[in-house]
């Protein structure tokens, strides 16, 4: 089980992929369009360092993992800073949400931690968790490697996964995100939800 897996890592300590403050992505997009008017999700949240820095500044953030460990370690810092988020320990592909659909997702690369054949379903969880023009706020690792995690995210392999007629890519260039251990680094995009019959 996908579940089990994740747990077992955080249970173990082996979370070399948390770099325990948020992404520099986050700050480049708060200055490029996230705005703390959004409900925003935020999948495969982890320990939730973003997760907290959104809470921080009014986000209605709902926060989603497989892991029970790291939902609770998540809880734990927000309860210690008086945050209140929406937790929810869950598979991802089961979710849905009890309200309306959100503004925005911030997908901290959830995806690079999926197992290739599992990418399709989770890019259909996105555009279904997201309201028509919402946008996906999105961070794709680039280990230029085979196997993982974390995963290659090829760029014509993301394309394909979310495409023009569902998905409209921004056309500036995207930053740039180094990773802690100097070995991978992150292309941060931006994408906006189109309704099925948008044109492309």
């Amino acid at each position: 089980m996908i579940s089990n897996t994740w747990e077992h890592r955080y249970q173990q300590g082996d979370t070399g992929w948390d770099r325990g403050t948020p992404s520099p992505a986050l700050t480049y997009w708060l200055h490029h369009g996230l705005k703390a008017t959004q409900r925003i999700l935020v999948p495969g949240c982890g320990r939730g360092h973003e997760v907290v820095a959104l809470a921080k500044l009014g986000f209605e953030v709902t926060a989603l993992d497989f892991a029970p460990s790291a939902i609770q370690d998540l809880k734990q810092s927000l309860e210690q800073q008086g945050l209140h988020v929406d937790l929810v320990c869950q598979d991802l592909y089961q979710y849905e949400p009890e309200n309306a659909a959100f503004d925005a997702v911030y997908e901290q690369t959830c995806l690079c931690a999926l197992e290739p054949q599992q990418r399709q379903a989770y890019a259909d969880r996105l555009y279904a968790w997201l309201k028509p023009k919402g946008r996906l706020y999105f961070s794709m690792m680039q280990t230029g490697k085979t196997g993982g995690p974390p995963y290659h995210c090829d760029w014509l392999d993301m394309k394909a996964l979310f495409p023009d007629t569902h998905w409209q890519w921004q056309t500036t260039p995207p930053m740039l995100i180094s990773r802690p251990q100097g070995v991978h680094y992150e292309l941060a995009f931006l994408l906006q939800k189109r309704t099925i019959d948008s044109n492309p």
